[in-house]
């Protein structure tokens, strides 16, 4: 653990001296060179979903039947958790081989955007014919956003919502579906926790509730419960700390009863993996869905639950942006404009939720998505969009991450001192969010 907490924090504080350094770059290179022939697109992708690797590569073979100054498009797999993933991008960017388009992680978007290492994609855009950029959503495109350009392009918006395995809710004897209780108004994190309570107590070797991809370690995806109690990381200025705030205590103090006593989410060291049937109930993406093509047993998915102070929704948001240091900006560029035009974002919507306004609806996403009911993309993936709020994110945040991490640490034990903990987080955190 102390090994891949070092490894962790060296990560993610690359993150943070990689976009420095591109930033100085930025200044003295424009990028867009030999933009003429025999062109090479490179973009960097945080997925390995052959299928949808496989969508990517039909969009760009269908870009160069009318543009052959393209000879390829590349989709360069980076594999690693987001840590990873974001620490791999910036070491490209800021050395000398940068991609030419990159997808981007949320809560790495006031870096990327503030740092002056994304092309401007507005004129591009704006100028391609049909692309009709007034119907962006602005709450989407909000994090991207800087005065009136727009530095990468939000290609997906997926609200979290709570998977459950039918299977193993039935032989635990639960009597009523999360869908059940969403339908009349009881679909609350009370509710979810005693449903994983009483999964993980059948002694069969499956977990209740697992936060995918949280691991202790990802303590960013606790927003989807945390949101629910009124709390978050910091303020709506991103100046003030909220770990220590009456509702964090709460939420955090529902967690940890939740993991130590009840035993409805697994304790640290241990995994389960809901796709794989070792848990009843898992927050996810809806983009995680694609794992339950080949049916392994039967399920549902509902919003997040309702917690005591809010019926919160949470968005993960991935953007498209375009290096200044690119070799090909401007042939990027344009291809990024086909790649999320109406049609191809239609295309896309089968696993990343659009941000146009035109495909925000159940009726046009179901084509694309014949896995969900159009009920359930309306509940999760549609309401969550107009409702939901992102994921939190902050310039710095290399080494924010870094801190809350190592800071929270104390907090996973079962006699953990919560609010100490908590206290301890903006102490650590409070001279950077102040910078």
């Amino acid at each position: 653990m102390a090994y891949q907490r070092v490894a962790y924090r060296r990560a993610r504080l690359l993150i943070a001296a990689a976009l420095s350094a591109v930033a100085l770059a930025s200044t003295a290179c424009s990028g867009g060179a030999g933009d003429d022939t025999n062109i090479a697109l490179r973009m960097t992708v945080w997925t390995t979903d052959k299928n949808q690797l496989a969508l990517f590569d039909s969009i760009a073979a269908e870009y160069r039947k009318s543009h052959p100054e393209v000879a390829s498009v590349k989709f360069d797999v980076v594999p690693g958790d987001t840590s990873a993933y974001s620490a791999a991008l910036t070491t490209q960017m800021s050395g000398g081989n940068p991609p030419d388009l990159a997808w981007i992680l949320e809560r790495d978007a006031p870096d990327f955007v503030q740092s002056g290492a994304l092309t401007d994609l507005k004129p591009t855009l704006s100028a391609t014919a049909g692309y009709n950029v007034g119907e962006l959503v602005p709450s989407a495109t909000k994090l991207w956003t800087k005065d009136d350009s727009l530095f990468a392009y939000p290609f997906s918006t997926s609200p979290f919502g709570m998977f459950y395995n039918k299977n193993l809710l039935t032989q635990a004897g639960i009597t009523e579906t999360p869908d059940q209780l969403l339908a009349s108004g009881r679909w609350t994190w009370d509710a979810a926790k005693q449903i994983a309570t009483q999964v993980a107590a059948r002694d069969t070797g499956k977990a209740g509730l697992v936060v995918r991809e949280f691991e202790y370690k990802q303590w960013v995806l606790l927003a989807s419960v945390w949101r629910g109690f009124g709390a978050d990381a910091w303020g709506p200025d991103g100046k003030t700390c909220g770990f220590a705030t009456p509702e964090m205590t709460s939420a955090m103090t529902f967690l940890h009863q939740a993991i130590f006593t009840d035993k409805a989410l697994p304790g640290p060291g241990t995994t389960a993996d809901f796709f794989a049937g070792e848990s009843g109930l898992t927050i996810a993406q809806i983009s995680r869905a694609g794992l339950l093509k080949a049916k392994p047993f039967d399920w549902g998915i509902v919003p997040l639950p309702a917690g005591p102070k809010a019926n919160a929704q949470v968005i993960g948001q991935a953007g498209i942006g375009v290096p200044v240091k690119g070799k090909h900006a401007k042939a990027a560029a344009d291809f990024l404009a086909f790649f999320t035009n109406p049609a191809n974002s239609a295309k896309l919507g089968q696993y990343f939720p659009p941000a146009r306004d035109s495909l925000i609806n159940a009726a046009t996403l179901a084509k694309a998505n014949p896995l969900f009911s159009q009920e359930q993309l309306q509940n999760v993936v549609v309401n969550g969009i107009k409702t939901g709020s992102v994921l939190p994110s902050h310039t710095g945040s290399a080494r924010i991450a870094s801190l809350v991490q190592s800071a929270l640490d104390p907090m996973w034990k079962p006699d953990a001192n919560v609010p100490a903990a908590l206290a301890g987080v903006c102490q650590a955190i409070d001279p950077v969010l102040s910078q």
